[in-house]
């Protein structure tokens, strides 16, 4: 694999630090700003809200842009944010940094993906992918409780200032290691929102929604659950959330190779297991040891859906994927919301701390039926693929290019 793609995963690693450690912030933030705990859960919203305006709007506006340029500065917009958080006199100016640096985020993600595919030879995109995906998971397990443990110790506005440095730490290692790529003269906005108006890219979406929505009706209260049903002390949250993030990190380390050899059976087998998941974490809950186990387990076949729905939407859109993959993560996003409403829903009609988990495992078995009839209307129209090999040819047939240097625009890899 090249250094580029570590580049990526540093930048994603900083990402999802920043999505995630707000939940374990909560109290802090809303003790120093005079605010309750629920109206601080606001600004777990404000950063999903950038993330779904920020996907399509700052696709469309780098459009034109070189990849590499692009890259950078959609994470100094990041890094800006979070120094914003940082820096937030008040508790509507924390708001709005959360906005702000979750506007790159999706369009980060997308475009991150297309490049990550075109650095590497047919074949192996999808674990190309899947590797700078493995920052956002190594961020649950080491990112998140870290700079939890640092809010709580020296305040939150310390682990802004840290993610901030993250920031550009990723932003000297993408000048660094990731090589030009200089934008199609084919490539046109008009050209991507046709891409993703078409009915496969439009089911690949919906997949992510309720699908994914089905791993956040649990996880967004998965403290409560440590806590209230499994017996465990407010210490241990930290270590449940750190085995979830475990879990990711070895579903994404599957995903990849997985994807690589059959797209579809990949999706379908882990949206199943999802599925398959929920409902057994409804029984196991009560049995702590079981628990632990079942919750690394979720979070293995929660995160193995990511990688292959983010290649099924670029490879629906192949000839112009960026704006469908940035997408993705407004679905993503969109998920995230949905299945912490439908949970809290549950949780608030007394159906008790249980409940959550029945009811994302009804959203993941919806997202699995819409996979389900796209894979039929594949099959009908002849054009069913085995694996991820669509998205676009690796720009160079014997390996990538070295760190910092350009792709040609006549290569079949420069028509992102």
């Amino acid at each position: 694999m090249p250094l580029a793609l570590l580049a990526l995963a540093v930048s994603a690693f900083g990402i999802g630090t920043t999505e995630f450690v707000m939940m374990g912030l909560l109290p802090q933030v809303a003790d120093d700003l005079g605010t309750s705990v629920p109206t601080a859960g606001y600004l777990v919203s404000a950063y999903a809200i950038g993330v779904v305006i920020g996907a399509p709007l700052l696709t469309a506006l780098g459009s034109r842009v070189p990849r590499k340029r692009m890259l950078l500065l959609l994470m100094a917009l990041f890094t800006v944010g979070n120094l914003a958080s940082a820096l937030a006199p008040g508790f509507g100016w924390l708001i709005a940094g959360r906005v702000l640096a979750g506007l790159p985020h999706g369009a980060f993600f997308g475009l991150g993906a297309v490049v990550a595919a075109r650095l590497v030879r047919e074949g192996r995109q999808a674990r190309a992918v899947a590797t700078m995906f493995l920052g956002l998971t190594v961020a649950n397990i080491l990112g998140v409780p870290a700079a939890t443990l640092l809010g709580q110790h020296l305040g939150w506005r310390a682990t802004f200032l840290v993610v901030s440095a993250i920031g550009l730490l990723a932003m000297a290692a993408l000048a660094r290691l990731v090589p030009h790529i200089p934008v199609d003269e084919r490539q046109s906005l008009g050209r991507e929102v046709r891409a993703l108006g078409r009915p496969q890219v439009l089911l690949g979406l919906l997949t992510a929604v309720f699908g994914f929505a089905g791993v956040f009706a649990v996880y967004s209260y998965l403290a409560s659950m440590t806590t209230e049903v499994m017996g465990f002390g407010d210490s241990t949250v930290t270590v449940v959330l750190a085995l979830f993030g475990l879990g990711m990190t070895g579903g994404a380390l599957a995903a990849g190779p997985l994807t690589d050899r059959a797209l579809r059976p990949t999706l379908y087998g882990s949206l199943a297991a999802l599925v398959l998941a929920l409902v057994a974490f409804r029984f196991t809950i009560h049995v702590p040891w079981l628990a632990l186990v079942t919750v690394v387990v979720l979070g293995a076949v929660g995160f193995m859906t990511t990688t292959p729905l983010q290649m099924l939407v670029m490879n629906k859109a192949k000839d112009a994927p960026t704006l469908a993959s940035a997408s993705n993560h407004s679905a993503f996003n969109l998920a995230n919301a949905g299945g912490a409403w439908a949970g809290g829903a549950a949780v608030a009609a007394g159906w008790g701390w249980t409940s959550p988990a029945l009811v994302g495992a009804g959203l993941t078995v919806v997202g699995l039926a819409i996979a389900a009839v796209a894979g039929l209307l594949d099959r009908d129209r002849g054009t069913a693929e085995g694996a991820s090999r669509v998205v676009a040819q690796s720009p160079l047939a014997e390996g990538p290019p070295a760190a910092g240097k350009r792709i040609s625009s006549s290569s079949p890899a420069s028509g992102s």
